[in-house]
Formats: structure tokens, sequence, C-alpha cells
């Protein structure tokens, strides 16, 4: 009963603790400025495997919308019902820093172009910096990518926050947009599902003429 009861103070106190860092650390953090459609078709995108290829980011979605994720390796388990839905799931990645990239293929099964002047990570570039190492949520997410088998660096601009897109086909625009609040936030897959059944309705009754 004694040692329930130590469990549970020291559970609340080491709550209001992470509550009290987390709000600390957000006073320093740059507030995540919506892109516009028109911000990220221009974004000059480059292939990563065989011959190098620079396009422009529309192609990606224009026929059939696309999820476009920078930094959130595990949408990639949605993959087999974006597939059903016949939506594609890209990775975007801001730099192609030694094994990195080759590090996450094995993490992710769509394709990977890189994104340079990352346009997917702005309009307004935003860092956590050495603050995020404050929030017991970087550590809670540091460590289940290390279970995992993910391990990222922080090389070059390995402190920016990315993020997930859900862009329609046609005039649909940006469905969803996530930006990461620290390393490791997860976007809300279910919030993801449901954008994506919205790209799905539209194009059924394109396929059917």
């Amino acid at each position: 009963m004694v040692l329930e009861l130590i469990g549970n103070v020291a559970a609340t106190i080491g709550g209001l603790v992470a509550g009290v860092m987390n709000i600390l650390t957000d006073l320093f953090l740059t507030k995540p400025l919506k892109a516009t459609i028109q911000y990220l078709e221009e974004a000059e995108l480059k292939t990563l495997q065989g011959d190098v290829k620079t396009f422009k980011a529309r192609t990606l979605w224009e026929k059939s919308g696309a999820v476009i994720m920078a930094e959130a390796a595990e949408l990639s388990s949605l993959k087999p019902q974006l597939d059903q839905l016949g939506v594609p799931l890209y990775a975007v990645v801001k730099e192609d820093v030694g094994t990195e990239v080759q590090n996450f293929r094995p993490f992710f099964k769509g394709e990977i172009f890189l994104d340079e002047k990352m346009r997917f990570y702005g309009p307004r570039e935003r860092k956590m910096g050495l603050l995020g190492f404050l929030r017991v949520g970087v550590w809670m997410n540091g460590l289940r990518a290390f279970k995992n088998g993910f391990s990222g660096n922080i090389l070059g601009e390995g402190f920016v926050l990315g993020g997930v897109f859900v862009i329609g086909q046609g005039e649909q625009g940006i469905l969803l947009e996530h930006r990461e609040i620290e390393f490791g936030d997860k976007v809300n897959v279910e919030e993801v599902i449901q954008a994506v059944r919205r790209i799905s309705q539209e194009l059924q009754p394109l396929e059917n003429k």
C-alpha cells in the first residue's frame, strides 16, 4: 500500500515536472507557419536512386493525391491501407548525409526524394535545438525508435522539425498538415486515413468514367 502510494506520488511529480519543462521549451520553439499548396507544388525534389532527376513536387499528387512525410518513418505501416485506397506514400528528406538515407530505407516502403531547399519543412523553418532534450517526450520517442532499430542523427540540419502532409488531387489542396512539436512527434494515423479517404472518394467517380 505504501509502495503504491509512493509510486503514485512519484508519477504525479514526474508528470508536473514534464509539463513545466514542455511549457518552458515551447517558449523558445518557433511557431509553425501553414504551408499553401502553391508553396509546396513548386518544391524541387531529386531522386536518390539510379539517374538523378529533378522534378516539381506537384507531379507526386496531381493524378491521385499523396501522403508525404518529412521525418515520420512510422507512417510506413499505413502503406498497405493507402495502396488499397489508391493513394501513394512518399518521404522527403532534407539532406543525404553519409549512409543516413540508406539506413532509413529498411524502415520505409515508399519512394524517398531529396528536398534540398526544405520546402516541406517550411515555409518557416523550425528547429528543436538542444532544449529538446529537456522534454520527456523526446526521450520516449528516441527510446521507441531505438527499440525499433532506427537511429537518426543530428548532423547537418538534424535539429530541424518535419511533418506530414496529405494532399489531394486536382483542386482538393492540402487536406491534412501535421507539424512536429518535438523530435518523433507522431501524426494521428486515424486523421491521415480519414483525409486519404476523401481523396479516394474523389478519385472513384473519375475511375468510373
